[in-house]
């Protein structure tokens, strides 16, 4: 049997005795496993696992389902599809697997769907199978829209909106907007000249009296052609026509020069450094005011829509009583931010949704757009920043917002019990109902084709669950569909019989399967992407735990046991990225190296926990918010509080407890070395963020505020602030090419080590690597240095 030990070549010379016994503890805990593990290959990732299909779809007939995948481990994924009576999916041709691709805009049961291709505008017939091309210029076109009128349709085109009637075959331009100023007309001078030639020559007036009458014969006759109307140097976008083709909405952005990081990339084909734009770094200047105008086709006119009367438009941020200079600052309204309306079928009602530009406030509103006024519908607030499944945190994400059948009644979440839930509205009766409770979350909505029932995900029996349930738009009981433990990813058939699933557990990678669409559906497997070699280790289906953190929270996490007679009492706690993201759920991690590895360390006889900290997805806003204004705070003491349970119930010896993460857990691992150096004996921390005024607008403004009128919680958030206090050993691993978390940010933080002459630190570049990394290569040294780290500080010498 080979056994694989990777160490920096460093580290051997001053330690070789200790790593002697290190490579004999190895060989003794692997030789014991029937199967065993290699780092070299588990960092190949998929390509050891097997390459999981993805993106599910139906064929617009429903026959044929179609995904990605790559059965035979080639340098790409392909499209293949499978349809009843096939045992193995097939590869799909090229020609087959683009169309199956394309965004279709078709009404219900209707025969014709309408896409756009290249440019282009296409029919396709699904009970012909024929396609016709209906438009191709120069100008390439987008945006397709449907009219309310069969065979109506709208797209974009230079920046404007066209009405294509496919019966008629004609085709109007609907708007006229022109960037820049229009140019003024030279006003003729009247100088003593002109009025002179105009009083001697008859030639002069009888040329002057043709160019008058010219000019009104022309205006008797003015076309119906839209007038231009001129935006000037603001950002122009959100181009809208409503169902009847009588409206257009657009937004007037203000453009604010921003600057940029630049990256510098030295591994280049030429040899020459490359030096790329990145990121705008968070701050309250990138907060720009944006206008909502509505034209109209009738009137050929523009105007703006006034929603200085919104409620709570004045509120100031409670965190301004932290500071003097803000706390009695003069109100002011908020910059805000106005999504694209929705439209029911008819065109008869327009909501939309709009969003404070610090993200703490949002409204759902109705607009008369004939009038240019709106009405509230529902108001929302959170003092840290609005979000949850089904809500956007950012002004330009979108959420759940639509109409059921009747054409008057809305529906959306909320957050407005902690938990994000679905609700609905009828814009003539103003009624609101709650159509799903409990403390669980509404993680995904399909409307039926009829409009009369929801299709749902939700993490109802579980928070580490996807499950699947059917309910009537009106409310009742949640039917069940698919409630088995692990991840439910389902897509409807056209007809809404048949289910395509993309399910997977703990330790199952994902998989594709149909079943019917009724309850407690059986499912039956398309695919089998695993590897003959990934199947041959019994990996760990990890248990999932839950402890209390120090304020009385409920704290998940994923719990990797190795067996008693191999366990060493060392411990590792793994700290998952954010983003608002889960890990300890049961169904198959995005981390599967990691997950990987944690097998790995648990036949070494290490115990691993993986902890959903606060600010971590599936849990309720409460949980999501808990790391507001204080990055480091709870989100830390939660790796603690995991470790006490370690020690404990698991008999772990709390001085050989490491910590490691990438991204968000990079930064987290950074300042549990730095703000509490006594509780982990050494860290390895990936990819971290060390200074969050370095990082980006929209994530950090919404956690942090902006350093401007909130530079506490910056300076208490920020590892670089507590470079002083590092004592235990610390790795640090960095693509020198990362354009989400800049090189930079490690550089400077190495600098403050420098400068403070602290020594038990060491860092890895990886000069062709992003944030995350591609290259099996550099996972393999990356990795490797994390486990020596690990076997020379916690192990018993």
């Amino acid at each position: 049997m080979v056994i694989k030990v990777y160490f920096c070549v460093n580290q051997i010379t001053h330690k070789m005795i200790k790593n002697i016994f290190i490579l004999a503890f190895i060989f003794f805990t692997v030789s014991a496993k029937s199967q065993e593990l290699k780092l070299d290959e588990i960092m190949k990732g998929d390509a050891f696992i097997g390459v999981q299909p993805t993106n599910g779809r139906w064929s617009l007939d429903g026959k044929k389902t179609y995904f990605e995948w790559n059965p035979n481990n080639e340098l790409g994924t392909s499209t293949y599809f499978w349809e009843k009576g096939l045992i193995n999916p097939k590869l799909a041709s090229s020609k087959e697997a683009s169309f199956s691709k394309l965004d279709f805009k078709i009404k219900p049961n209707a025969d014709l769907a309408y896409y756009i291709e290249k440019g282009a505008l296409y029919s396709y017939s699904i009970q012909n199978k024929t396609t016709k091309k209906l438009l191709q210029q120069s100008s390439s076109i987008s945006n397709l829209q449907l009219g309310e009128e069969t065979g109506v349709l709208f797209f974009i085109q230079n920046e404007n909106l066209q009405k294509f009637d496919t019966k008629q075959g004609t085709i109007v331009q609907l708007t006229n907007f022109k960037s820049g100023r229009e140019k003024d007309k030279e006003e003729e001078k009247d100088t003593f000249l002109n009025n002179q030639q105009k009083e001697l020559f008859q030639f002069v007036r009888d040329q002057e009296a043709k160019k008058n009458w010219n000019k009104a014969k022309a205006d008797e006759n003015k076309s119906n052609f839209p007038k231009p109307y001129f935006y000037g140097k603001e950002g122009f976008e959100g181009l809208r026509v409503n169902p009847k083709g009588s409206y257009v909405t657009f937004r007037l952005v203000d453009v604010n020069e921003k600057k940029s990081e630049i990256m510098e990339n030295f591994i280049t084909k030429d040899g020459y450094n490359q030096s790329v734009n990145t990121k705008e770094k968070v701050s309250n200047a990138n907060l720009t005011k944006s206008k909502f105008g509505i034209y109209s086709v009738a009137l050929d006119s523009v105007y703006f829509l006034d929603f200085s009367s919104l409620s709570h438009i004045q509120d100031k941020p409670e965190y301004y009583n932290s500071y003097e200079n803000l706390k009695n600052k003069e109100k002011e309204d908020k910059l805000i931010f106005v999504q694209e309306p929705t439209y029911n079928d008819s065109g008869s009602y327009a909501i939309t949704e709009i969003r404070s530009r610090d993200n703490k406030d949002r409204w759902i509103v109705k607009m008369n757009l004939e009038k240019g006024t709106f009405q509230e519908i529902d108001y929302q607030h959170d003092e840290a920043w609005i979000g949850g499944p089904g809500i956007p945190s950012y002004a330009y994400s979108s959420g759940t917002l639509g109409f059921l059948s009747d054409n008057e009644t809305i529906y959306f979440q909320s957050e407005a019990t902690a938990y994000s839930h679905l609700y609905s509205y009828n814009l003539k009766t103003n009624k609101k109902i709650q159509l799903t409770k409990g403390n669980w979350e509404v993680r995904g909505i399909t409307l039926s084709k009829d409009k009369n029932n929801f299709y749902l995900t939700t993490n109802t029996t579980n928070p580490g669950n996807r499950e699947f349930y059917k309910l009537a738009a009106s409310g009742g009981e949640l039917q069940p569909v698919l409630t088995k433990d692990g991840a439910h990813e389902v897509t409807i058939s056209p007809d809404e019989r048949t289910l395509l699933v993309r399910y997977s557990y703990k330790n199952k990678p994902w998989e594709f399967y149909t079943g019917a669409n009724k309850k407690n559906s059986v499912l039956t497997a398309i695919t089998h992407s695993t590897s003959k070699e990934f199947e041959e280790y019994p990996w760990q289906a990890p248990e999932v735990i839950t402890f209390k953190a120090q304020d009385g929270t409920n704290v998940n996490a994923r719990l990797y046991k190795p067996r008693s007679d191999k366990a060493n009492k060392a411990a590792i706690v793994f700290v998952h990225g954010a983003g608002y993201l889960q890990n300890a759920h049961n169904y198959w991690s995005s981390y599967h190296r990691e997950y990987m590895f944690h097998n790995l360390l648990t036949d070494l006889g290490y115990t691993v926990l993986d902890i959903d900290y606060r600010g971590s997805d599936g849990y309720g806003r409460d949980f999501r918010t808990g790391i507001y204004r204080f990055m480091g705070g709870k989100d830390l003491t939660d790796q603690i509080d995991g470790k006490n349970y370690l020690v404990q119930n698991l008999g772990v010896d709390p001085k050989r407890v490491g910590v490691y993460g990438g991204s968000y857990g990079g930064f987290i691992t950074l300042m549990a070395m730095l703000t509490a150096p006594n509780e982990f004996a050494s860290g390895a921390a990936l990819r971290s963020v060390t200074d969050w005024a370095h990082y980006n607008h929209g994530y950090t403004g919404n956690i942090l505020n902006f350093p401007e009128t909130d530079p506490l919680a910056y300076k208490k958030s920020s590892p670089i602030y507590f470079a002083d206090n590092l004592t235990g050993n610390l790795l640090m691993l960095h693509g020198m090419v990362d354009d989400n978390v800049e090189y930079k940010d490690i550089v400077r933080l190495s600098q403050r080590f420098i400068e403070l002459g602290k020594k038990n630190w060491n860092l890895a570049s990886f000069p062709v690597e992003t944030h995350g990394f591609k290259e099996t290569y550099s996972w393999i040294d990356e990795y490797s240095r994390i486990l020596n780290l690990f076997n020379n500080t916690l192990l018993e010498k």
